[in-house]
């Protein structure tokens, strides 16, 4: 008889872990979390990057809220809700300040399958300032010619 109880209460258990695992609602999953710009300049990069995921719940997902670590990093989401199965982005636009680019940009969302609702996202990368460019070489032999020009008026 006990043993029989047991076996019932290990069913019982089994059910209930997999309702709790198998929930109903919208879930969000990013083809990435990280964008690394890598090394850019501003005046070769606009520094616009996408997130994009994927409703893979059996609910419509509506992103609330995306917030930036800073002003130098503009976010956009979509306004209307994704549907179960489809895709949206979240849009990333870095102002290319010269230096290091380490920011987090953190969505909110009504998804069941992260603390909250929230996931946050990363860039990364460097931006340099644009180098001068070497001047060219007639430009440095018409140099030669006035300095020896110059001298020889001495």
């Amino acid at each position: 008889m006990k043993t029989k109880n047991a076996f019932y209460s290990l069913i019982v258990l089994f059910v209930m872990s997999f309702a709790t695992y198998a929930q109903k609602g919208p879930k969000i999953e990013f083809k990435e979390t990280t964008i690394d710009y890598g090394t850019v300049s501003k005046e070769s990069d606009s520094g616009l990057r996408k997130f994009v995921f994927t409703n893979t719940g059996n609910e419509p997902l509506i992103i609330n809220k995306v917030n930036s670590t800073c002003g130098c990093t503009v976010p956009s989401s979509p306004k209307e809700p994704i549907m179960p199965g489809k895709t949206g982005e979240i849009e990333v636009k870095y102002n290319m300040n010269p230096g290091p680019i380490r920011k987090t940009i953190t969505v909110e969302s009504n998804a069941i399958n992260v603390e909250e609702g929230r996931i946050a996202l990363n860039i990364r990368g460097l931006v340099e300032e644009k180098k001068a460019e070497a001047p060219a070489p007639q430009a440095e032999e018409n140099k030669k010619v006035l300095i020896k020009g110059f001298q020889d008026k001495k």
